[in-house]
């Protein structure tokens, strides 16, 4: 580093700043607010339900049936929905993506300039002053009394003194005083940046409903490789043609009844569903001012049991407010308010003097002398023209030998109320004479409504955690206000007896495994870093908990990033809000039962309905077999199942998922989901396959009335999962139902569907729709009047719920 001699006063010159910035030491960095727009593309088009629907369709498409390739409008739709809305969150946020600090003084060439913070480069001479964001890290050159908040890298409120050769860093704040600072460190190597550095990892939120579909899917795609020649030499076999000639006459016949099973075993339409629910959820929350940043976190957030929050900004406001003014016995209360006056009233007033200063007068007296806060003294002074002079700080500073003083003060700081003392001094330098005239009683602003929302989550068993930098003891006393239970005896059997539920995280074990057992029984960590927000969660984690993480600095982004679901605050650092997958853009925290009872909502309605997804596709897959067994064709077209989807499954499935749901998440999804759908659909697939074989006439007839017999068992399915029934339940399988009717017997529909309605059999059709609709109700039966039990991952414990329950 070679820097010229006076360079304290002139800082860099012109050809020392080109010469850096030809080098590249320069501050800009790339700023990553979500994936990029080629990645999200990758991301949604590029899966195995896309790849499966996909190739069934290209088969379609070479036949020239143009009507039976309308399945893969799901394919399209699918990736539509979740590409749109991840690049409406993306944008959404690069528009929220303003630099923290947008402009920098800096001193080149003697002169003082005012630049853009990307613009600084490596040795520039930086001026801070109060409210400014520091840009770069650096060794300090001079400073005045200069007190920094760190918060944003520490997760520690109060300010840090600061002296000359001391270091500040990138993404923290000056709270007061003035300084000259060289930057030595710009760019991605700056503090800032090298925690936000994982960020640039993508991971996504974890989905139960979505992994469960992948599940299946990955069974089915095996299975339609099986079953796919089976279905074609099935088909052939029916065709009765010996030839190869007449094989060519007739392979689009035989394609098209092929796809025809095997479409039906692809759950398109759950996959399309999902994936519109959860845009709808996202779409309602947006409206909540609560951005979410991938679909899969609305569903994510209903199976959240623990939350970790920080005390500032999420509890708390950030900042001070006055409380009480207790004025000493013998002590002119007027006298003492005209002394807080010139304290709350200064030019360049602290937090400590803007929460006075909304409670009290400017004082009458002219201030002839002024000594600022400083941390270090913990005290501020004034001297006034009246000849007296004043100070203001804490308790064991200006009243350290007044033990009677001392232990009034004390009950007060264990509840998180910060105390100061007003006292009459001789001098401001070594007081001499002490005269307390009061005592000024500070706290920090809880949010109104945060009581309230932990309230909520209370009732919803979420567990919440507080994880703070501060102090333990005023981080409890601010839960403890809040309703939060930090006091209760732990057990003797509990492994965190000795710790209690308020601790100091430096105290700690340092690895996951330790942390782990006893993490569970903890409330409050204060005096938490980075590395412990990490590793707090990942012990959580690994308890089987799904975690929930808020956080607004750049300390928090580790721990966001490896929680299950991150919530990032909309006034919080870029990086935060790059790796969370919700952003709250107003940054109130009582949004978020809303955003919480919106994925319960979701995931218990997506479970409602998928029962009938799978139930068509088992049943596709008995018929399938049946007719490979018996050597007959395919009893549907293409078109004849989309038909059945629409009216049986996607239109009424999409308007159950939008109702009202308040249960709460319970593990084992997909095996519910199979208990019913697995009868429903071999009960669907083989009174389907019985009414196709023992039906008379042309192979249109035969399809048309086995058609009717599967329209019975779904109906009756459907009316089984609308219960318990509300007039807009009703009326959905009324309507649903009517239409069926009507595409049986209007000529357009009919030649559109290619249906052909029979002119007898109607009876036969209604016995066998009605004894698989028999076999339905049988296993709803036992499904609703059952105990289901559902062991807890990693954990020793068992969720037991009945089956009325989990409707």
């Amino acid at each position: 580093m070679n820097l010229s001699l006076d360079y304290a006063a002139r800082g860099l010159t012109s050809n020392e700043v080109t010469e850096r910035q030809a080098q590249g030491q320069v501050n800009e960095v790339a700023k990553v607010t979500s994936r990029s727009l080629s990645q999200i593309i990758t991301a949604n088009v590029f899966t195995r339900f896309n790849a499966l629907l996909g190739a069934l369709f290209v088969l379609v498409v070479m036949t020239g049936s143009y009507i039976d390739g309308l399945f893969g409008l799901a394919l399209v739709l699918n990736s539509a929905f979740g590409i749109g809305q991840e690049w409406y969150a993306k944008r959404k946020l690069d528009s929220l993506a303003v630099l923290h600090a947008p402009k920098a003084t800096v001193i080149r060439d003697g002169e003082t300039l005012s630049i853009d913070v990307a613009d600084v480069v490596k040795d520039d001479l930086v001026r801070l002053n109060p409210g400014d964001q520091i840009p770069a890290d650096g060794p300090l050159i001079s400073t005045e009394h200069l007190e920094v908040d760190e918060s944003n890298l520490t997760g520690e409120s109060d300010a840090i003194a600061k002296r000359v050769g001391d270091e500040v860093h990138s993404g923290t704040a000056v709270v007061a005083g003035s300084a000259l600072f060289r930057a030595a460190v710009v760019g991605e190597e700056a503090t800032a940046y090298k925690l936000a550095r994982e960020a640039k990892v993508f991971t996504r939120a974890h989905s139960e409903v979505q992994a469960s579909t992948n599940r299946l899917l990955k069974w089915l795609t095996w299975v339609v490789a099986v079953m796919f020649p089976v279905a074609i030499i099935a088909q052939y076999r029916d065709l009765e043609t010996g030839t190869f000639a007449e094989f060519r006459m007739e392979w689009r016949t035989i394609i098209l009844r092929s796809v025809g099973g095997l479409v039906a075993l692809v759950p398109e339409g759950l996959v399309l569903l999902t994936t519109l629910a959860f845009l709808l959820a996202a779409l309602q929350l947006t409206r909540q001012q609560a951005l979410v940043q991938e679909l899969p976190a609305v569903e994510g957030l209903a199976r959240v049991d623990v939350i970790c929050l920080d005390k500032t900004g999420t509890l708390t406001q950030g900042e001070i407010v006055f409380d009480h003014c207790e004025y000493l016995p013998g002590q002119d209360p007027d006298e003492a308010l005209d002394a807080l006056g010139a304290f709350a009233h200064d030019p360049a007033p602290n937090a400590t003097a803007l929460a006075i200063a909304a409670h009290v007068e400017p004082s009458a007296h002219e201030v002839i002398a002024r000594r600022p806060f400083s941390s270090a003294r913990k005290y501020s002074a004034v001297s006034l023209d009246n000849g007296q002079t004043w100070v203001l700080g804490a308790p064991e500073i200006v009243a350290g030998r007044d033990e009677v003083l001392l232990a009034r003060v004390a009950p007060l700081a264990s509840q998180g109320i910060r105390v100061v003392v007003l006292a009459k001094v001789e001098s401001p330098d070594d007081f001499g004479e002490v005269v307390p005239v009061a005592l000024v009683e500070l706290s920090e602003a809880v949010r109104e409504d945060a009581a309230q929302t932990l309230a909520y989550f209370q009732e919803q068993d979420v567990t919440v955690k507080v994880i703070s930098g501060d102090n333990p003891d005023t981080v409890a006393a601010v839960a403890r206000r809040v309703g939060l239970d930090c006091d209760s005896v732990l057990s003797d059997d509990s492994p965190a007896r000795q710790w209690g539920r308020i601790v100091d995280a430096r105290r700690l074990p340092a690895t996951v495994e330790e942390l782990a057992a006893i993490v569970d029984d903890i409330v409050v960590f204060g005096r938490v870093t980075p590395e412990m927000k990490r590793l707090i969660v990942q012990a959580l984690k690994s308890r089987g908990h799904t975690v929930a993480m808020t956080g607004d600095g750049v300390n928090d982004v580790l721990a966001l990033k490896d929680a299950d679901i991150g919530i990032a605050m909309g006034n919080g650092a870029q990086a935060t809000k790059a790796v969370a997958q919700i952003v709250l853009l107003d940054s109130r925290f009582s949004h978020m039962p809303k955003v919480l009872a919106e994925g319960r909502r979701l995931i218990g309605n997506v479970e409602r309905v998928a029962s009938l997804f799978v139930t068509k596709n088992v049943m596709a897959a008995c018929l399938i077999i049946a007719t490979a067994i018996l050597g007959a064709s395919f009893p549907f077209l293409p078109r004849h199942m989309t038909l059945l989807s629409m009216l049986t499954i996607g239109i009424p499935a999409a308007i159950l998922a939008l109702g009202p749901n308040k249960r709460k998440y319970v593990p084992g999804f997909l095996f519910r989901v199979l208990f019913l759908s697995l009868p429903a659909g071999i009960a669907a697939g083989m009174a389907t396959f019985i009414a196709f074989a023992l039906a008379v006439g042309t192979d249109s007839e035969r399809s048309t009335l086995a058609l009717i017999v599967l329209f019975i068992v779904n109906f009756w399915l459907l009316g089984v999962l609308a219960r318990p029934y509300l007039w807009w339940k009703i009326v959905t399988v009324v309507a649903m139902v009517g239409l069926a009717f009507f595409a049986m017997v209007w000529p357009l529909t009919q030649r559109f569907f290619n249906l052909n309605m029979p002119s007898h059999e109607w009876l036969l059709a209604l016995i066998i729709g009605g004894c698989g609709a028999a076999v339905v109700e049988i296993t709803h039966w036992v499904r609703r009047t059952r105990s289901w039990s559902f062991p807890v991952r990693h954990r020793d414990e068992t969720v037991v719920m009945s089956g009325a329950d989990l409707e």
